[in-house]
């Protein structure tokens, strides 16, 4: 079990890294003394699998929990969703001392925190990853958000948790296709903070694939550590230290609003947005065609697109616009100057970018 402290201030908490340490989350939440009533929101399978250990851990420690399930797909991160379960958390709060818990991936941890910033204007939650691609990034840094249908994350908030509680354990009841999408945010780490940590990928991918503890507590110890010290400096993304971190994500979320949220998951979308982002990285001459194949090479190992298939430009191109980076009409990418150095560019030419992804549909 290892410790990292995201340093915000009175905003500060830990994230706690381990293998099989759920059952000490009780002992963990007493300290922090956020509450009695645990208000767990998971999804169905999540539940089944899990619910019975985490309450037997926070039962031990003399917390009541109720859990709430909504269905494990991206259209759960609704204003409706969202509504329904504030009046759901209102009903159930009368003579209670109540904390959110997020049980999930990234759907459940954005639309759980989005409802702790707005309950009462803020009740306190913590996160307990589920997923490879939550356990390394979206449950560490406090933006929650639900989607419109325009775009994703339109609506939301910063607002840190207090806790982030990441079991490796809870890792094996994940999908091929699950682990594939978190290593995408892997990688996105070691492109934009550590050349190191790109090079042990290339050599222990397989070992991470198959879930081999020792391997995995690596990746999302260090991962966690970057994500940690990056939101440390920059929490609400206003010095430009933050924006690194979507590095892939201007195109990725493009791919996925125009595919209907259907054709890709996030982490695929975003492997496919950081191709298209290390293509504009050789096209102004930032980077080599060498760096560019070494990553395309290291995302194709790890079984993730190379490829869009099925969308067309036109509708990339309009899901782009909407990306909350743009400046008013001027756009803003994340862009590598190498492994482990970012360059933040504005006003790239749209003819640049229509090009880098015409280079990937097929």
């Amino acid at each position: 079990m290892q410790t990292i402290r995201v340093n915000l201030g009175k905003r500060s908490y830990d994230i706690v890294a381990g293998n099989g340490i759920i059952k000490f989350l009780g002992t963990h939440l007493k300290r922090l003394n956020i509450g009695n009533d645990a208000y767990v929101i998971t999804n169905p399978l999540i539940k089944n699998k899990f619910g019975s250990l985490l309450s037997l851990s926070l039962q031990d420690s003399g917390f009541s929990v109720k859990f709430k399930t909504v269905p494990d797909t991206e259209k759960s991160k609704s204003i409706e969703t969202a509504f329904s379960l504030i009046k759901d958390i209102s009903r159930y709060d009368k003579k209670r001392r109540i904390f959110i818990i997020a049980l999930g991936g990234g759907v459940i941890g954005d639309l759980s925190g989005f409802i702790a910033s707005a309950y009462k204007r803020g009740i306190p939650y913590i996160q307990i990853p589920t997923t490879l691609l939550a356990q390394v990034d979206s449950s560490i840094g406090g933006k929650t958000a639900v989607d419109l249908p325009e775009a994703k994350n339109l609506v939301g908030a910063f607002y840190q948790p207090r806790l982030v509680f990441s079991d490796i354990e809870l890792l094996k009841s994940l999908s091929a296709r699950q682990v594939r999408s978190g290593l995408a945010e892997v990688i996105k780490y070691a492109i934009i903070k550590d050349a190191k940590l790109f090079y042990y990928l290339e050599k222990n991918l397989n070992s991470i694939l198959l879930l081999k503890p020792k391997p995995l507590t690596r990746i999302i110890q260090c991962c966690s550590k970057i994500k940690a010290k990056v939101v440390g400096e920059d929490e609400r993304e206003e010095k430009g230290i933050r924006t690194i971190l979507n590095f892939g994500h201007t195109v990725g979320h493009a791919i996925e609003a125009a595919s209907g949220y259907k054709s890709y998951n996030h982490g695929e979308a975003i492997a496919l947005g950081m191709l298209v982002a290390a293509d504009l990285s050789e096209a102004l001459k930032l980077i080599d065609r060498c760096t560019v194949n070494r990553i395309e090479k290291l995302i194709k190992y790890a079984g993730l697109p190379i490829e869009i298939k099925k969308i067309t430009l036109r509708k990339i191109i309009s899901a782009h616009y909407r990306d909350k980076k743009f400046i008013g009409s001027r756009n803003r990418f994340v862009l590598i100057t190498g492994i482990g150095k970012t360059k933040i560019t504005e006003n790239v030419p749209l003819g640049l970018i229509q090009t880098a992804i015409k280079r990937r549909i097929h």
